[in-house]
């Protein structure tokens, strides 16, 4: 049975302290003690739990999942220690957050990739996209960046040369008569209702029942993609016994084999060292 405990972003603070986490994940802590990884439900959550039920036991790690629905909380309960580890994020959103927070969070192995897409409940081709209708975007940098260059590609806005996916809405140099609506990257897909479109995480649209391979009318591209998603402790921590042998877990021939066959094309793994 799973023990994993699901922390919401209105609580995930107070229920930390509530159970008197202590600071843990250093590179003496031993095989013995479990490992506790924060991770966004789906599919980091999943395949953590793959990991747990099938591979963990005999490569003699104790593991622990925790699902947070947020993007914050899982970095700053690592910091702090209240969890060891987490799974949720790419690079240019752990350096954003990083800088923004004085955290130092470090990313450890690469496990896979969830192509950003563009969705719509109406619309099916992003030739159909007219003046006057409103997309929905994610309000962070480097997610708000990356939709931004989507939406670019496929011809539907011009954006100014040379800002990649640092992005904002104020680099927009013709917004083609598209209007835009900025929300936290996990309610992106709730609004999908009241837009014509909306480009939301492949985390997000699968828990939303999307599928991104079939789903979206336009989709990143997996070739040169920058955002991998990684295991990630904060500095130091890296050389702890257990958040190797997840690593190569993570890594493992079985979990390349669950992803494709759990996922089919809308999570791709991209395994290898994180940098």
């Amino acid at each position: 049975m799973r023990k994993n405990i699901k922390l919401t972003a209105g609580i995930a603070a107070t229920a930390a302290l509530a159970l008197g986490l202590s600071a843990c994940g250093s590179a003496d802590a031993g095989d013995s003690k479990a490992l506790v990884v924060a991770a966004s439900p789906t599919p980091h959550a999943d395949i953590l739990n793959y990991v747990k039920d099938n591979l963990a036991e005999k490569a003699g790690l104790k593991l622990e999942v925790r699902e947070f629905t947020d993007y914050v909380l899982p970095n700053t309960a690592t910091e702090t220690g209240q969890v060891d580890a987490n799974f949720f994020q790419h690079k240019p959103y752990l350096d954003d957050f990083n800088k923004k927070n004085d955290t130092h969070i470090v990313p450890v192995v690469n496990v896979h990739l969830e192509p950003l897409g563009l969705y719509s409940k109406n619309i099916k081709s992003v030739k159909d996209i007219k003046a006057g209708q409103t997309i929905a975007v994610p309000n962070d940098t480097t997610n708000g960046g990356r939709a931004l260059q989507l939406l670019a590609e496929n011809g539907l806005i011009t954006i100014k040369p040379g800002v990649g996916t640092n992005a904002k809405l104020s680099d927009i140099t013709d917004k083609k008569g598209l209007e835009f609506k900025e929300l936290e990257a996990a309610t992106v897909p709730r609004a999908l209702s009241d837009v014509d479109a909306a480009v939301i995480n492949g985390n997000y649209a699968i828990e939303a029942k999307l599928s991104p391979a079939k789903d979206a009318i336009a989709l990143e591209k997996a070739d040169g993609n920058p955002y991998a998603n990684f295991l990630a402790v904060k500095e130091g921590n890296e050389k702890d016994a257990r958040v190797q042998k997840l690593a190569k877990l993570l890594n493992s021939p079985e979990v390349k084999k669950y992803i494709e066959d759990t996922y089919k094309g809308s999570v791709i793994p991209a395994f290898g060292a994180a940098k």
